[in-house]
């Protein structure tokens, strides 16, 4: 009875609360619903001044959350009343604020004002922020600046336009890496590599590669960048100061790079296609000796080694065939042969994108092909699907973001590089091939180059990048938000090493020798991330809040295998066919990571700003008590443009001075490395596995810290057409987690520790950007950066006693190299001479390794121009570096020796009393008569590798539109198709002899759009 009573009562309360509440919603459907009847659609156009349709205006009815974009024509359409007032705003272009008044078609025309350009939205990581108010110093490189640029990773597209930032790309092969600095080298043994964030998303860009797979092809490691296409990124930002990567704590300590790919606008589904083909070449040879230099030099050589008699002797000539046994008359061009060929890419992008008020989205998928300029059919094939879903309620109140990026690459290149060989083959070799089209082996007198197509080299990768963004507005002023992403990096290469690769004198079966060699490595990586933000305005006064937090996991393995011994060549691939597996490596690692975080802003009468972040990580990385740090910053910034002293009519119409100073970390120094570790070796004794020692357990491991100081004065002048930036920057990273060697006999080959050693590194850096002429007919601006560094080693305490003495001084750069200090020619001996800096008589390491030179760049930066004329818009950027760098006596120092040499070695030592930069010449057969070894070594090898390069030049024509709303771009595009360098050498941005250079690269394309 008291169960049925208490149900009657629910049950009436019900019914009361259900009459209440349709009385009321009965009154807002009925309001709703007359405010639906008295609206109509808008539809119209929105132009410059010159009458050229504005594509992505923001639209928006001023009463209501309801906008829309304007299309590729400039058209719109919107539902709005007939007393409502849209609000037109674009980047660059005064708002516009235009009543309705019961018009059902409007003609917009929107007036350009630069100094709305200094209002650009920045993304700051966690929040964003108005360039014009931002404390940090945040460099940023947009999607229509890379759009003109025909890469395929997008480093590429970075290099030179981005002060603070170097970029170096480390082969000119297709899917090699690309090594990046920002504001140079902080620690002494650790990675450089900043922290690079894809859509809020933690993505690790260190390769997975394996040395034993993939070093003599692409060397320095596969970059897992290469899966990110360029085409798919709206804007990267890079974080560089304290301030601005403070709020990243342990991880920000080499700089933050923030990839921000493209979402959906809404308006009518619209299909973008983008198709090119570019051809590439190798934009410099060296100039090396003829055949009859050659000759004549190795003969020299000979005699001056006292065994000219012993080329009379035929049982001998197996030592000197180029001598003896090739044609003496023959000259091949092995720079044209091997590395003169001409490298194709195709590339297709389509995408489609579209939406309402509430829902939008874009999908795009990209097809790229690339081939080599090496002979042989090695190609690179990556395909890319990009997609993003924004969506929003009918209040505004709840949000979400979903994007996702799959990428998938397929690399198949030859087992070696032939750039060594086309530099240094004899240039009387002989023929490839036989006359029967097969591979010439001349009598076994040498190494056929073509050898290597018979080794193959695939490298597969899978990569998946996923990212959900949820926030929901609790009140007007409180934001809850959450970013949760995923990543998935797996990467599969394997080299095979046929018998039939190598000279048939060494009687090498498949049985015998051939072997095959796997690499499967795979990362992946899970974040959370739970936010509050709060913003709250008073009248002279707002504040921004933000409180965080982080829970990270990574997981990555790592298995390489070599199998030897098969039937056949043609089961090489199978490893399942291989006599005997060796497990060379078999890696599996976590890596957890936790942190809370905060910033306070605070911004008064928009004048003066004063912004405070901090963070509090936990690192798996570190024993206990050594696993948490703390790090933070305050920034602020004086827009003293503001102050009644500067009037309208004054010429600066924009100043702002900004300082910030802070602490981030570095946790970058590999999993484990406090613990005792072992590794097993893949070998036995007496049938018992080994383990071999790799680690010494230290639970004094602790943070490395950087300690990031900054001043910087922002000026605007004549209405801010002419905007100079100036920075100057000081950071300092103490506590440097250092591998320092250790003796063999101890078992391990270094310890792991935290040492007293401080890296600075300071500096100028200069960004201009101005707008020359602007007209009705013609437009051109210019933009201009400038980076001035210094690094240095301020104390390292018992440097002097320790191991790596030979390699760094205090007061010096961590990039100095130690080398001997060349004295040139002896006039009668014609030896090269050194200096004797420990005057015992001899040239030795380390006594005489005293000369230092520093091969960091002394200062570099961009220039880069836009012309606009009509239809036509060209962009013209050239990147300019200071440095020096090895040249190619690095490598060649001694004429005579078997292999083709520069030319200038023709100018050697021939008698007593010669004046001449080039020793006597040698046969290399004896050590005597040769110290090109030492010369190697010297700092004749270093010379200036100053460059000013074209690094890109594109035309654009923009068809009139077609009237069914279709738009065409016809576009040509240059990269590296000029440069200015006095360096003697392959190239000065890669002057490595063992590697393909940076290639000439001209670019075809078409867009289209409806």
């Amino acid at each position: 009875m008291t169960i049925f009573s208490m149900n009657t009562n629910r049950i009436s309360l019900f019914l009361i609360f259900y009459v209440l509440f349709n009385l009321f919603q009965s009154e807002t459907i009925y309001a709703a619903y007359h405010d639906r009847l008295t609206q109509s659609m808008v539809q119209g156009t929105v132009t410059d001044t010159e009458g050229i349709p504005l594509a992505g205006v923001s639209i928006q009815v001023e009463s209501t959350n309801r906008g829309t974009i304007t299309d590729i024509d400039g058209t719109f359409n919107i539902q709005a009343g007939p007393n409502d007032a849209l609000v037109f705003s674009y980047v660059g272009f005064t708002p516009q604020n235009i009543p309705i008044d019961g018009r059902e078609v409007l003609m917009v025309q929107m007036e350009e004002n630069i100094a709305q350009l200094g209002e650009v939205v920045l993304n700051a990581g966690y929040y964003t922020v108005s360039q014009k108010e931002r404390t940090g110093n945040i460099a940023t490189i947009k999607a229509e600046t890379m759009e003109k640029q025909p890469v395929g990773n997008p480093l590429a597209a970075m290099q030179g336009h981005l002060s603070g930032v170097d970029i170096v790309q480390n082969t000119g092969l297709p899917g090699g890496g690309f090594s990046i600095e920002v504001r140079g080298r902080n620690s002494l043994s650790g990675a450089v590599d900043p922290l690079f964030i894809v859509d809020g998303v933690p993505y690790g860009s260190q390769s997975l590669n394996a040395a034993r797979v993939s070093s003599e092809i692409i060397g320095e490691g596969i970059s897992p960048l290469n899966a990110i296409n360029p085409n798919d990124i709206e804007s990267i930002e890079v974080l560089k100061d304290a301030d601005a990567t403070a709020i990243y704590g342990s991880r920000g300590a080499n700089g933050v790079v923030l990839i921000t790919t493209k979402k959906g606008k809404s308006g009518k589904t619209r299909f973008d296609a983008r198709v090119s083909t570019s051809m590439s070449k190798v934009s410099h040879f060296l100039d090396l000796m003829n055949t009859q230099q050659y000759l004549e030099i190795r003969r020299e050589g000979v005699q001056n080694d006292g065994l000219g008699d012993l080329l009379e002797t035929s049982d001998l000539d197996l030592f000197w065939p180029d001598i003896k046994s090739w044609d003496n008359n023959r000259y091949t061009d092995w720079q044209e042969k091997l590395i003169g060929g001409t490298a194709y890419r195709n590339n297709a992008q389509l995408s489609v994108s579209g939406g309402g008020e509430a829902t939008q989205f874009l999908v795009s998928g990209g097809y790229l092909k690339e081939t080599t300029v090496f002979p042989g059919d090695a190609n690179y094939r990556k395909a890319t699907l990009h997609t993003n879903v924004n969506h929003r309620s009918d209040n505004g109140k709840f949000k979400i973001n979903l994007s996702t990026d799959y990428a998938r690459e397929d690399n198949r290149l030859p087992g070696a590089d032939f750039t060594l060989q086309a530099y240094s083959l004899e240039p009387n070799a002989p023929a490839l091939y036989d006359d029967e089209g097969n591979v010439n082996w001349e009598n076994n007198t040498w190494d056929n180059p073509m050898a290597a197509l018979e080794e193959k080299f695939r490298a597969k990768t899978h990569t998946f990048i996923s990212n959900a963004l949820v926030s929901y507005e609790v009140l007007p002023e409180l934001e809850l938000r959450t970013s949760m992403g995923f990543t998935s990096y797996r990467l599969d290469t394997y080299l095979t090493n046929p018998s039939s690769a190598r000279n048939p004198s060494f009687g090498l079966t498949p049985q015998s020798y051939s072997n095959l060699t796997s690499n499967a490595s795979q990362r992946e990586s899970w974040i959370v991330e739970p936010q509050l933000n709060w913003k709250k305005s008073w009248e002279d006064f707002s504040m921004n809040v933000l409180l965080g937090g982080s829970l990270q996991q990574e997981n990555s393995q790592q298995l390489v295998v070599r199998g030897r011994g098969f039937p056949n060549n043609g089961l090489i691939e199978n490893m399942a066919a291989a006599e005997t597996l060796e497990i060379v490596s078999d890696m599996d690692s976590e890596y957890r990571y936790s942190a809370v975080f905060g910033r306070v802003n605070l911004n008064y009468v928009n004048r003066y700003i004063l912004n405070l972040t901090g963070r509090r990580d936990g690192s798996s990385r570190f024993g206990p008590g050594k696993q948490f740090g703390n790090f933070g910053a305050v920034g602020l910034a004086w827009i003293f443009s503001e102050e009644a002293l500067f009037g309208e009519k004054s010429l600066l119409s924009y100043g702002k001075f900004r300082a910030s100073y802070g602490t981030t970390g570095s946790d970058n120094i590999g999993d484990y490395r406090y613990l005792d570790t072992y590794n097993v070796s893949g070998e036995s004794y007496g049938g018992t596995t080994i383990l071999e020692p790799t680690g010494i357990f230290n639970p004094e491991f602790g943070w490395e810290t950087n300690r990031k100081l900054e001043a910087s004065l922002e000026l605007g002048f004549f209405n801010d057409r002419l905007m100079v930036n100036t920075s100057w920057f000081r950071n300092r990273s103490s506590n440097q987690l250092i591998g320092i060697p250790l003796a063999a006999t101890t078992g391990f080959s270094e310890l792991a520790g935290n040492f007293d050693a401080v890296v600075e590194n300071s500096g100028i850096e200069l960004d201009l950007t101005s707008v020359n002429i602007r007209t009705e007919g013609f437009r051109w601006s210019t933009n201009f950066n400038l980076t001035v560094p210094r690094n240095k080693l301020v104390e390292f305490e018992g440097l002097e006693s320790s191991a790596l003495s030979n390699t760094y001084i205090v007061g010096e750069p961590l990039t100095i190299v130690k080398l001997y200090n060349a004295l040139g020619v002896n006039p009668e001996t014609g030896l090269y001479e050194f200096e004797d800096y420990d005057g015992d008589g001899n040239i030795s390491n380390p006594g005489d390794l005293q000369w230092v030179e520093d091969l960091a760049p002394a200062l570099y930066g961009g220039l880069g121009n836009t012309l606009t004329m009509g239809n036509i818009t060209m962009n013209v950027f050239f990147q300019f570096k200071k440095q020096q760098s090895y040249n190619t006596f690095r490598f060649d120092a001694t004429p005579g020796f078997r292999g083709n040499i520069p030319v200038e070695l023709f100018d050697r030592w021939q008698q007593p009393g010669d004046i001449g930069p080039f020793q006597r010449a040698s046969s290399g057969f004896t050590s005597v008569q040769d110290r090109g070894y030492y010369q190697e070594r010297s700092n004749a090898a270093i010379s200036d590798a100053s460059f000013l390069r074209l690094r890109n030049i594109s035309i654009d024509y923009k068809l009139p539109t077609i009237e069914n709303g279709l738009d065409i771009n016809i576009y040509l595009q240059g990269q590296n198709l000029w440069t200015l360098t006095d360096f003697k050498g392959p190239d000065p941005e890669q002057p490595s002899s063992t590697r393909l250079p940076p290639l000439r690269q001209l670019t075809l394309g078409l867009n289209f759009s409806f």
